[in-house]
């Protein structure tokens, strides 16, 4: 179990590897940089803001030299967006605001997604698994930048319920529309994978003994089914966790939330490299740990899993 979990370990550093390789060259190779703005830069102040940043010297040196950097755990400063102020400080201050609403939208899509799978499984081939089924999957094809503008303008502007943007982590109810919003997409895919795992699990022989013994339906379903059919919600609960905070970007700037996703599209705009290479290294960093996390609970409660990765 160990060797296998330190393979997935190393894969991921590679991964994040690449991902660092592939972030630097695409922003260089940007039509615009840091140093071009709306108004005309004299070319000796461009001379010398490029030297200053080292943008004067080959392009592979400044990768050795960022590459370096970040191995020591030094992210840079911002170039342009918050100039002069390290991105890590950027990164700390900003994260929390996403780490907040990427939870409150798991909690959302855990509430909604297992209790509705669980439905569709007892209900098999009934008329509540077909409906659960089709908003399951309007919810996977409907992207997120579609929803968030519909739930604002329904229930935020038309209704009043919910404020329709802005953040006060004080406010639940400003953190609702937003965490919605990210978490219904993965309440889809959570209702699909408890109702397959509740399906296989409820024709195992174990289920029907139970049944033979006259245990009620409800103690069937919570004591011995749900044990066993949450596996795969549960294998995916870290990926899409990490996938969250990830696919927030969208959803903060339509809820003008100043978490990372805002200062990331800015730094995009700008072309400021450092912190564009921040923002990536660290929502690739989280999607390794997760999908590292749910290799490790994988293998813990497969045995079979296990025996085959020791063969």
């Amino acid at each position: 179990m160990w060797k296998e979990a330190a393979k997935r370990l190393m894969q991921g550093l590679l991964v994040l590897f690449v991902l660092g390789t592939l972030t630097f060259f695409l922003v260089h190779a940007l039509p615009y940089g840091p140093f071009q703005d709306e108004k005309a830069v004299p070319e000796h102040v461009r001379e010398r803001l490029e030297k200053l940043h080292g943008y004067d010297k080959p392009l592979l040196t400044q990768y050795w030299l960022r590459l370096n950097n970040i191995v020591r755990g030094d992210l840079g400063s911002s170039i342009k967006v918050m100039e002069g102020r390290e991105v890590g400080d950027i990164l700390m201050q900003a994260f929390p605001v996403s780490l907040k609403l990427g939870l409150f939208a798991m909690l959302i899509a855990m509430a909604i997604g297992i209790p509705a799978g669980v439905l569709a499984a007892i209900r098999k081939n009934h008329l509540l698994d077909y409906l659960i089924m089709a908003v399951a999957l309007l919810g996977i094809c409907l992207p997120n930048f579609v929803i968030g503008p519909l739930l604002a303008e329904f229930f935020g502007r038309h209704l009043g319920w919910f404020p329709a943007s802005g953040w006060d982590s004080r406010d639940p109810s400003a953190m609702m529309l937003p965490a919605l919003t990210l978490g219904l997409v993965s309440a889809a895919y959570l209702s699909r994978l408890t109702r397959a795992g509740m399906l296989e699990v409820l024709h195992q022989d174990f289920i029907r003994t139970a049944r033979a013994k006259g245990q009620k339906e409800s103690v069937i379903i919570v004591r011995h089914a749900l044990r066993g059919g949450l596996i795969p919600s549960i294998a995916f609960l870290g990926p899409a966790f990490a996938g969250t905070i990830s696919g927030s970007v969208v959803v903060e700037s339509i809820f003008q939330i100043p978490g990372i996703g805002r200062l990331f599209i800015k730094a995009i705009e700008t072309g400021d490299e450092t912190l564009i290479m921040g923002p990536v290294l660290l929502y690739g960093s989280l999607i390794v740990i997760a999908n590292f996390l749910a290799d490790l609970l994988q293998l813990w409660f497969n045995p079979r899993l296990r025996s085959r990765n020791a063969s």
